[in-house]
């Protein structure tokens, strides 16, 4: 198996889960997710069907998240979100605030207990009833040196007086 696969575990919407593999970057094919099952079958399913697609580190150990709420404002910058699910489960994550991240299938995130067994979640645009933004994580200082650098920097070109 090539180290660009990855282990994941598929929640349906139905309640039923497959685990297998997928491809890091290419997973998602027109409008399906390519799963590569633990029996060696490459398995297409409708992304229609799709609760989430778990990144996990064993597939023995999943029984769903065992926290799917931040206890506490998270220290990691990104974007603090709460999905509602169409069967009106919540999850809570991080996302990244880059627009060249943000997929039109669907959502990447980050969980809440990044010590367990899921690393990253994916969950199709399909799944979702509604998406909030908590909070806007970032480093507010860096943000303002830049602004005061860009004042104290002196201009390359001046205007020379028109006689």
């Amino acid at each position: 198996m090539a180290s660009t696969h990855k282990k994941v575990i598929v929640r349906k919407m139905d309640r039923d889960s497959m685990q297998g593999y997928v491809a890091s970057e290419s997973f998602l094919a027109g409008g399906k997710v390519e799963l590569l099952n633990t029996a060696g079958n490459v398995v297409l399913i409708d992304t229609s069907e799709v609760k989430g697609v778990y990144f996990v580190r064993d597939f023995s150990d999943f029984n769903s998240l065992q926290r799917k709420t931040f206890t506490t404002r998270p220290r990691v910058e990104g974007l603090w979100v709460r999905l509602r699910f169409r069967d009106a489960e919540l999850l809570e994550g991080l996302m990244p605030n880059d627009l060249t991240q943000v997929r039109g299938e669907g959502v990447f995130l980050n969980p809440p207990d990044t010590r367990g067994n899921v690393q990253r979640i994916f969950v199709p645009r399909a799944a979702i009833s509604e998406l909030t933004v908590l909070a806007v994580i970032g480093s507010a200082a860096k943000r303002r040196r830049q602004a005061d650098t860009e004042q104290q920097t002196p201009s390359l070109f001046t205007e020379l007086p028109v006689e």
